[in-house]
């Protein structure tokens, strides 16, 4: 049991922290992973049945030209 010495040696702080927050950049990064991969689903499901999943994610990088875009 703790006595009445004991409870004087700790922090009389009531927010203080022991460790970091997440890293921004981190934080940033996944962010833009989960927008990206939320973008190529809602293309990926409105897409023409003749256009192939590599047509979308061209699309979706914005590497796509007119022959990616255009029924074959």
């Amino acid at each position: 049991m703790a006595g009445p010495h004991q409870a004087a040696q700790h922090s009389t702080e009531v927010l203080h922290q022991t460790r970091k927050g997440p890293c921004p950049v981190k934080m940033a990064v996944g962010g833009f992973v989960m927008a990206a991969t939320i973008g190529y689903f809602v293309l990926w499901s409105k897409k023409k049945p003749e256009a192939s999943a590599l047509d979308v994610a061209k699309v979706t990088t914005g590497v796509a030209k007119p022959e990616n875009t255009h029924p074959r």
